[in-house]
C-alpha cells in the first residue's frame, strides 16, 4: 500500500514540477511511511524516500516502517535531513505550507540555502482522500466500536447524570473495546446547551424531558469514526419532535443522493433546502459534512462553498443540524463510504428518535 501512495505523490510532484516534498504533518507522515510516533518527518524525492525521528523512537520506527530509509536524528529533524543528503541535487522542493511554522521555514531556508522551497497544499490530502481496502477496514472497525459505545451510553443516560460523566464513559469504553482512544473530545450537550454545535461537556446535570446531543468518535490504527445522535431523556415536547423529524429527513435526502460524481455542494443544498422550507433555515449554521480518515476533519467538505466532487472511495460524514438559542438543538451524523452508484452508511446505530 505505501508504494501506491508514494507513486501518487510523485505523480503530483511531477505535475507541479517539483523534485521533492518535505512532509512534516504527523498524520501524513504516518499515512505515507507507517510511522506513528510524535516526532517524525518524511522527505520524498522522485526516486528515494526517507523518514526521520529521534532516539526515543529508535526501535518503534524500525518495527513500523518498510520501504523507507530510516534516520534517527541526534539533533533536529531538518538538520538530519540535511546530513542525509536526501535533497542533494534537488532544485525545487515542496513543503506543507499550512503545517510549517515561520520559524521552521526559516530553519529550512538556513539549512538548504540553494534549494527553491515551494509552498504546497493538498498533495498528500488529495491522495489520502480515496481510501484503499485496508483503510476502509480500519474505519469500519472504528465505526463499529463507536456504535457499540453509543449503545452502552444509552444504558446510563438518565436525569441527574452529568454531561462530564457521560463523556468520561465514552472515553473509557472506546479504549475498553479496542480503540486507540477518542478521536476527539466528545460533545455532550443537554437541554438549551444543545444549541451549541461544538459544546464541551460540563458538570451540568441532565434534566427529564430534555434532548441530549452526543458526538463521539475513536481512532483505530490511526483512522477515525464520527457519530452524532440526539436522544430524549424522558418524553420530549412537540416542537422538539418536529425538529428531530426535519433533521432526520434532511440527512436521509442527502445520503440517498450521495454517489461518485456528485458535487459536494449539491448534497449540502439538498439538506439545507429541506431545513429551510421547513421553517428552520437560519438555524442550520454549519456545513453538511467533511472528509474522514487519518484525520477527523479531512479537507473534503460537503459545503455550499465547496468545489469538491465526490469520488468512489471517499469517506465523509453527513451531519445536518438545527440549533435554536434558548431552546436546544438536534444533530444526526453518520459516516458514509462513497461508491460508484450509491453510498454505504457505515454506522449501524439507530436513527429513529430514542427516548430513554
Amino acid at each position: 500500500m505505501p508504494e501506491r501512495r508514494l507513486q501518487e505523490v510523485r505523480r503530483h510532484l511531477e505535475k507541479a514540477r517539483l523534485d521533492a516534498l518535505v512532509v512534516s504533518h504527523l498524520p501524513h507522515v504516518r499515512y505515507l511511511s507507517g510511522f506513528s510516533g510524535s516526532n517524525g518527518l518524511c522527505v520524498i524525492s522522485l526516486s528515494r524516500q526517507s523518514v526521520f525521528t529521534d532516539n526515543r523512537y529508535r526501535d518503534q520506527i524500525r518495527d513500523e516502517v518498510e520501504g523507507f530509509r530510516i534516520h534517527v536524528a541526534r539533533a533536529g529533524l531538518f538538520e538530519a535531513a540535511q546530513k542525509s543528503g536526501i535533497l542533494k541535487g534537488v532544485r525545487r522542493a515542496g513543503f506543507e505550507a499550512q503545517y510549517v511554522s515561520f520559524s521552521a521555514f526559516r530553519n529550512l531556508k538556513r539549512l538548504f540555502p540553494e534549494l527553491s522551497l515551494v509552498p504546497t497544499r493538498g498533495i498528500v490530502e488529495g491522495v489520502a482522500a480515496i481510501k484503499d481496502d485496508g483503510e476502509i477496514e480500519s474505519i469500519r472497525r472504528a465505526v463499529a466500536i463507536t456504535d457499540s459505545v453509543f449503545s452502552r451510553i444509552l444504558r446510563i443516560l438518565k436525569p441527574g447524570i452529568r454531561e462530564m460523566d457521560v463523556a468520561a464513559e465514552i472515553g473509557y469504553w472506546h479504549k475498553k473495546l479496542g480503540a486507540d482512544g477518542d478521536g476527539f473530545e466528545p460533545i455532550v450537550a443537554s437541554g438549551v446547551r444543545g444549541a451549541l454545535p461544538h459544546a464541551r461537556p460540563t458538570m451540568r446535570k441532565i434534566v427529564k424531558g430534555e434532548f441530549v446531543t452526543i458526538d463521539l468518535g475513536c481512532r483505530v490504527c490511526g483512522y477515525h469514526s464520527d457519530l452524532t445522535r440526539t436522544v430524549a431523556v424522558g418524553q420530549p415536547g412537540k416542537k422538539a419532535r418536529t425538529i428531530y423529524r426535519i433533521v432526520l429527513e434532511a440527512q436521509c435526502k442527502a445520503i440517498d443522493a450521495a454517489r461518485a460524481g456528485v458535487k459536494s455542494r449539491f448534497l449540502d443544498g439538498l439538506a439545507r433546502r429541506h431545513i429551510r422550507r421547513s421553517g428552520f433555515g437560519p438555524y442550520f449554521s454549519h456545513s453538511l459534512g467533511h472528509g474522514l480518515g487519518i484525520e477527523i476533519h479531512e479537507p473534503l467538505r460537503l459545503s455550499a462553498l465547496s468545489r469538491d466532487v465526490l469520488n468512489a472511495g471517499n469517506v465523509v460524514t453527513v451531519e445536518p443540524g438545527i440549533y435554536i438559542p434558548g431552546f436546544g438543538g438536534v444533530r444526526i451524523e453518520d459516516d458514509i463510504l462513497i461508491r460508484e452508484h450509491n453510498c454505504e452508511v457505515l454506522n449501524k446505530a439507530p436513527k429513529e428518535l430514542l427516548i430513554v
